[in-house]
């Protein structure tokens, strides 16, 4: 471990005694003090452990790297060996999405009441049966969308807004970028885009609580709930050249009643099966599991702080 520490991969934690401890740096405080939420909130129930956990967007353990390491992360591909965790963004940390940096979506509890409000004052049949996408030009992945919209406008409505990297309309495709649109406004219509942004999109998990169509584009980047939703069941897929994207939507638009069963499947699914309480489930399942493959006791770093409850700042 103290190898993989020294890589600065990540953060390096230490759980003994049923409590917490952390050295000094983390690059981003907040992502750090959405992880500690959860974790603080099971410590009474784990075993002695230390690990490294990465609060960057992108994963650390490439699978050519050797020997393989443990290191945490929120998202990863198939190139990856980290292992996944539910992201800080469930409680705090993000993203930073301008204008409301530094805080970000918003609690996850919080939001799903938001979004569950919004998904009942517009119902499937309310909607505007249209594709609607507001993001920053984190991929240019998203670009068919936008140029289509406007090719289009009357099949999609999708444009680019500001971030914190931008300085010109070069990074929002040559036009002025649009204003920023709460998520909860986006339940209005009814197929919605998620693209991967850095690493996986933040959006998709509240896309699905609109009670609208989740069109989710490419295949290639996970967070830990992924697998368990399924193309055509809960969401339908898009290539990541979106190069089927307008026989998507035109089917969807000719079968209306088969989209509305999707989405309603989506939403379903994840009012169910991602409350806080399964968030928590999973962490203290996941740190147990990974407590058992150390095979030394865990001796504590004296220059590492303690960190409690009261320590944790929350966004609201």
């Amino acid at each position: 471990m103290s190898d993989v520490v020294s890589r600065k991969l990540g953060t390096h934690y230490q759980i003994i005694k049923n409590k917490l401890y952390r050295e000094q740096d983390c690059m981003f405080p907040a992502r750090c003090s959405g992880v500690e939420h959860f974790i603080l909130g099971i410590i009474h129930r784990l075993p002695d452990m230390e690990m490294v956990i990465n609060v960057r967007d992108y994963p650390q353990v490439p699978k050519w790297m050797k020997p393989i390491i443990p290191v945490f992360s929120f998202s990863k591909t198939s190139e990856y060996n980290d292992i996944m965790y539910p992201a800080w963004t469930f409680w705090e940390g993000g993203p930073a999405v301008w204008p409301i940096y530094p805080t970000g979506l918003g609690r996850w509890d919080l939001m799903r009441e938001d979004l569950r409000r919004s998904a009942e004052k517009w119902p499937w049949k309310k909607k505007i049966s249209k594709g609607y996408f507001r993001g920053s030009r984190t991929s240019p992945e998203r670009d068919p969308l936008i140029l289509l919209s406007r090719e289009n406008p009357e099949l999609v409505d999708a444009e680019y807004t500001k971030n914190q990297a931008w300085k010109s309309e070069k990074d929002t495709l040559g036009k002025p970028p649009a204003k920023e649109i709460p998520l909860v406004d986006h339940c209005k219509y009814k197929y919605l885009f998620n693209f991967r942004g850095v690493a996986a999109s933040f959006r998709l998990k509240h896309l699905f609580l609109c009670g609208s169509l989740v069109f989710h584009v490419g295949e290639e980047w996970l967070e830990f709930f992924y697998p368990q939703l399924k193309p055509w069941l809960h969401y339908i897929p898009v290539r990541s050249d979106l190069s089927d994207v307008r026989e998507l939507l035109q089917f969807v638009k000719e079968n209306d009643a088969i989209a509305q069963e999707i989405s309603e499947r989506g939403r379903q699914f994840i009012t169910e099966h991602l409350e806080m309480e399964d968030i928590s489930c999973y962490w203290e399942h996941l740190l147990s599991e990974y407590s058992q493959i150390l095979t030394y006791k865990v001796k504590r770093r004296k220059s590492y702080s303690e960190i409690t409850s009261g320590q944790l700042k929350t966004e609201l």
